[in-house]
């Protein structure tokens, strides 16, 4: 036994680096002693050395932060075997091919910080580990394509953990004289190591039975605390409907007797997929009226689609390496969307998610961060699970799916599952099942994957005597390490109406832009025609075109397009807020008009009307400009703002006093309650400084005591928050006093007064840093205050950079306990060199301290160090 232990350092994985794997794990056994402060793990590994490898290549097992208390070989002579620490890793020397290695290792949850591999939270003991979390609880060959069964055994104090969960489907439990209790759970299924999970507890569930359409019942099971039981149903019916429509529209089953989901309040994702035994984030879980927001409880059904879905998309074909993650995310994102546009609006969810795709993943795409949906290395894995590997590579999905077409679109997904079940597969075999399946050709739409940035589209029509000519380009900007781009496969959805007669010219086409330019002749169209572009968002793109303020209003009054009309409204209103920004005044008569029109038009759904009078958020103002200048654009925005609040306040009143129902979540209701807020938010705007004039703030301040539900009673405190009223203190005190022991609801007054837009909410975040109920260590709380107050424009950019300041000393106190989170806080910092000089500077100096910091992690020091020299 080799005791020598080498020092790790950071290094660059790069995607053509890719090899097998040298040893295979067909099967483990894991045998956990349970305890927050010690808990022993024994790991036997059935271990084969790959085909192709010769006799004696050394078994490199991955670790993280632990040392082996003994290592043994089983198949040979047997005994202690040959074996030395490589930095974290432990290297087994071996003669033979097949044999089992037996490990045991001594962990601390309740030290473990970082909520990677095991680890306590609330009491319980809980597991995460994607994407290389396992090997903070055992050593293992910790990656995607090594494909294990497990079998697992936990032992636990019963009084404390009186509940014992794992993957796959109970098999044995029993107690001990002791007080200890066993149970043991076997997943039939190989899968990699990130799947892996437990959970041990003081737990209840919320319990249903889920026919299969084979008929097989499966057990469903929501784990909270007791106290929690009652907010669990949403979560539990999203999740029965979800497996029917995986059903319905994919084909998919599901294939254990069992079900799982176990919520926590320390996490830091969203939710994780692990077989058979889900665990979420708990703002993810846990809802009902009084304490969850309609986006809440549109959310909690989205994530809980989301991981069921991942158990074909992700768990039964997983990712080959980490540079395939959008494999199973990107396609598991475009499966989530589409279950929540058939529970509800199509028009108003499409609408959602490409607001989010351009406020999160449109700036990354365009700033240092930039990476293509299959990135070529990293540093650190977890950095890349980000807008871009989810949301746009649900968009590449999207696009293959117009272009085949729904039903060659389902015989490709079918041929994907059935030819890859069992496997690790690719971005690569996705794309080739979509040409097999689909009868096309996508060799050039490939460069999706491998290329960065968001394609610019210029369009304009040219009409002379009957003959009108539309000419297309695209223009794919420079991207960190890719100076050169090749032209991108664009499907843009196209339609003419006539400007006199408000009648399509056309009927829809979808036009394969390929090329650097394109033109396209329409002959006889009798009038002046209007163009409608990339309808349903067709591609993720920006469009850039030659239509006046008087197209745009038209469109948005008479595209039959929902996304269509809506992208018309919102390209209206951000021309004359940059104009106004850059100038210093604007035409806004066509946007008060076109507003007016859309408020008023009956024929419209309420929750599409919310959606399209809003006005562009100042952030995305500011990607549209060379230089941004957040003090020119909170002028601009909040005139704007003012200006439609007092020119159309009879159409805000008649919104907001209309009829209103008894609290329900339903599809109409939930639009309703979205446009009365948008409505005295504009009340408010119409006043001046947020609601602190005439009558808003009552207004305000009487529907937040009287609200029966947190989407009213949140609408009104963010209009209270805003003002400067009398009624926003007592309305804040009133909030965090009613809810101060809901840890979900306390983020949200933290959140809403970080994302204020008073002149004084640098310095009210600076003291909520102190206040009793603000900590780092829980990932929900910091992203609340301090990730909330980075994407505040026009907070976090004062000029004097104290707001730079804020985040990058809680930046280095976060990374000392939780590395992931802190590194997913900084890419506001990143955009430097978008911002003026003086900011410029400032925002630069703040990143070469995060990087030079002594002891920073590689998580940390990869983002600081891309957004200097990216």
């Amino acid at each position: 036994m080799d005791m020598q232990q080498s020092i790790s350092t950071p290094s660059v994985v790069r995607r053509e680096d890719y090899a097998p794997p040298d040893w295979l794990v067909p099967a483990a056994e894991l045998d956990f002693a349970l305890d927050a402060a010690r808990t022993v793990v024994r790991s036997v590994l059935h271990v084969e050395l790959a085909p192709n490898m010769p006799t004696g290549t050394p078994l490199r097992l991955n670790g993280d932060g632990i040392r082996p208390d003994y290592v043994r070989l089983r198949g040979g002579p047997g005994g202690d075997a040959r074996w030395r620490m490589e930095g974290d890793d432990l290297v087994i020397e071996t003669d033979l091919d097949v044999h089992d290695v037996e490990i045991a290792v001594t962990l601390a949850p309740d030290k473990n910080t970082q909520l990677m591999g095991l680890y306590a939270s609330g009491g319980n003991l809980c597991t995460q580990c994607e994407a290389e979390g396992f090997r903070r609880i055992t050593f293992f060959p910790d990656r995607p394509d090594v494909l294990t069964r497990y079998r697992v055994k936990m032992t636990a104090d019963k009084k404390r953990y009186p509940i014992l969960l794992a993957n796959g489907d109970p098999v044995a439990a029993g107690d001990h004289a002791d007080g200890t209790h066993w149970a043991e759970w076997r997943d039939p299924f190989p899968k990699p190591c990130y799947l892996f999970a437990l959970v041990a507890g003081d737990l209840q569930a919320n319990r249903a039975t889920f026919t299969a359409r084979s008929g097989r019942a499966v057990q469903l099971g929501i784990w909270v605390r007791a106290a929690d039981l009652p907010k669990t149903n949403h979560a539990l019916h999203a999740l029965q409907l979800a497996m029917a429509w995986d059903e319905r529209v994919y084909g998919r089953e599901y294939d254990l007797d069992v079900f799982n989901i176990v919520a926590v309040d320390d996490f830091n994702f969203g939710a994780m997929e692990n077989k058979g035994l889900n665990i979420f984030n708990s703002r993810y879980i846990l809802a009902d009226p009084d304490t969850a927001t309609d986006y809440d409880y549109d959310a909690i059904a989205a994530v809980v689609a989301h991981e069921y879905f991942h158990n074909w998309s992700g768990n039964r074909v997983t990712c080959r390496d980490w540079f395939q993650l959008s494999l199973k995310e990107g396609f598991t994102v475009y499966r989530d969307q589409g279950f929540s546009a058939d529970q509800g609006s199509a028009a108003v969810k499409r609408i959602e998610d490409v607001r989010g795709l351009r406020a999160a993943q449109f700036p990354e795409d365009a700033g240092p961060l930039a990476h293509p949906v299959r990135p070529e290395s990293y540093l650190e894995i977890s950095n890349f699970y980000t807008a871009t590997i989810y949301n746009k590579g649900a968009e590449l999905i999207r696009m293959m799916a117009t272009i085949l077409g729904a039903e060659r679109f389902r015989t490709a997904t079918d041929l994907y599952f059935d030819r890859y079940d069992g496997t690790a597969a690719t971005c690569e075999d996705f794309v080739r099942c979509m040409e097999m399946g689909g009868g096309v050709d996508l060799t050039r739409f490939r460069f999706w994957y491998s290329q960065a940035g968001t394609p610019r589209v210029s369009a304009s029509l040219d009409g002379h005597g009957g003959r009108t000519t539309l000419r297309l380009a695209q223009a794919l900007p420079a991207t960190p390490g890719q100076a050169v781009k090749q032209p991108m496969v664009l499907p843009l959805k196209l339609r003419l109406f006539g400007a006199e007669t408000g009648k399509p010219l056309t009927p829809e086409r979808l036009h394969m832009l390929d090329e650097p330019s394109q033109t396209i002749v329409f002959e006889g169209l009798g009038e002046r025609p209007i163009l409608s572009i990339n309808r349903g968002f067709s591609a993720p793109v920006i469009i850039e075109s030659d239509r006046t303020a008087a197209d745009l209003a038209f469109l948005s009054a008479h595209d039959d397009d929902p996304f269509a009309r809506y992208e018309a409204m919102q390209q209206l209103m951000l021309d004359a807020l940059i104009a106004w920004t850059v100038e210093g005044r604007a035409e806004i008569e066509p946007v008060i008009a076109a507003v007016s029109a859309t408020a008023t038009d009956p024929a419209l759904d309420p929750a599409f009307v919310a959606e399209a009078v809003l006005l562009p958020s100042e952030s995305f103002i500011g990607d549209q400009l060379a230089t941004v200048d957040p003090d020119a654009i909170a002028r601009a925005r909040e005139g704007l703002r003012r200006a439609l609040g007092q020119r159309l306040d009879a159409v805000w009143r008649e919104k907001y006093d209309g009829p209103r129902a008894a609290y329900a979540y339903t599809p109409a209701a939930k639009g309703i309650r979205r446009l009365r807020n948008v409505a005295l938010g504009y009340i408010a705007a119409g006043q001046g400084t947020g609601g602190g004039g005439a009558d808003a703030a009552k207004l305000a301040f009487t529907q937040f005591e009287a609200a029966d539900n947190m989407t009213d009673r949140q609408g009104a405190l963010t209009t209270l928050a805003n003002g400067d009223s009398d009624q926003r203190i007592a309305a804040l005190d009133i909030f965090y006093n009613r809810y101060a022991d809901n840890a979900l609801v306390l983020d949200k007054w933290f959140q809403t007064q970080a994302l204020s837009t008073r002149e004084d909410t640098p310095g009210t975040v600076a003291e909520l840093l102190g206040h009793p109920d603000f900590t780092l260590a829980n990932p929900n709380r910091a992203r609340a205050l301090v990730g909330a107050f980075a994407v505040n424009q026009r907070a976090f950019h004062v000029a004097d950079g104290r707001g730079y300041r804020l985040l990058a000393d809680q930046l280095l106190a976060l990374d000392a306990i939780n590395p992931q989170t802190a590194a997913k806080l900084l890419p506001p910092l990143g955009r430097w060199r978008r911002f003026d000089p003086g900011r410029g500077a400032l925002m630069r100096a703040e990143l070469e301290r995060l990087a030079a910091a002594p002891g920073v992690s590689k998580d940390l020091f990869e983002q600081a160090s891309k957004s200097l020299n990216g």
